[in-house]
């Protein structure tokens, strides 16, 4: 579904991604780990287009999008969330859902009739909802956990419809419950949809991941199976530590 082709991105002196070659299945769970500075943010950005690449192809399902802007990516079916909660806060998450749906569907929602009236739209974002197990539509986005805050964000993505779907860290800052309850949502999203998944939560990726690509300093050091990752010398040595790999 995505082939990646020598791509690369510098910043400066940096080189933040060191001609990655890399493809996700369709239908799969594929893991993108690494440490810190790794260059796994600065890869999810040059697929979903918010930066270029200095060099190298972006295949989606066998067209050439690397010059394509992010938002005609999302309309061919790649959608992506961030690190960083976006989200319109004051108003209800039903609000939020309705505004991705309208966003790819075109939607007039028309100066001379409420909003309200936009009942497919609505619809379709109460079911969304239900897919993302958030029961309180009605209460402002502000208002809810740091975890069901995240899982809206999933849905906003999942209101695009993508067939590709790029999860940057979706875990970061939670606690047990919540991850669980994350991953749960991870796990419902596959059935549909292809997914590639940054995190830092090891336990979460071996247990969610078909395949694993590991990034060290920019580079891609390998890819293959968990039991596969975990045992490879070189993956242990730069990132897992023999403790995590045992």
């Amino acid at each position: 579904m995505l082939s990646l082709k020598g791509l690369s991105k510098r910043f400066g002196g940096v080189v933040a991604v060191d001609r990655v070659t890399l493809e996700v299945r369709a239908g799969e769970v594929h893991g993108l780990i690494g440490p810190n500075g790794a260059g796994k943010t600065t890869l999810i950005h040059q697929v979903s287009g918010s930066l270029p690449a200095d060099t190298g192809e972006i295949l989606f399902e066998d067209r050439d999008i690397t010059r394509l802007a992010a938002h005609q990516r999302v309309r061919g079916g790649l959608a992506r969330s961030y690190q960083v909660t976006s989200l319109f806060r004051r108003f209800s998450v039903l609000d939020n859902l309705a505004l991705a749906v309208q966003a790819r569907s075109g939607s007039s929602f028309s100066f001379w009739r409420p909003v309200a009236a936009e009942r497919a739209l609505f619809d379709e974002a109460r079911d969304i909802a239900a897919r993302i197990n958030l029961k309180r539509v009605d209460v402002p986005a502000a208002s809810l956990s740091h975890g069901e805050q995240r899982a809206l964000e999933v849905g906003l993505a999942l209101a695009t419809r993508p067939k590709l779907l790029l999860l940057d860290e979706p875990m970061a800052g939670m606690g047990p419950e919540e991850s669980k309850r994350m991953i749960d949502l991870v796990r419902r999203v596959r059935e549909t949809v292809t997914l590639l998944l940054v995190e830092h939560d090891m336990d979460a990726v071996f247990r969610l991941a078909d395949r694993i690509s590991v990034m060290v300093n920019g580079r891609l050091i390998a890819t293959g199976a968990p039991e596969a990752i975990r045992r490879n010398d070189e993956v242990r040595k730069a990132y897992l530590g023999d403790e995590l790999a045992a």
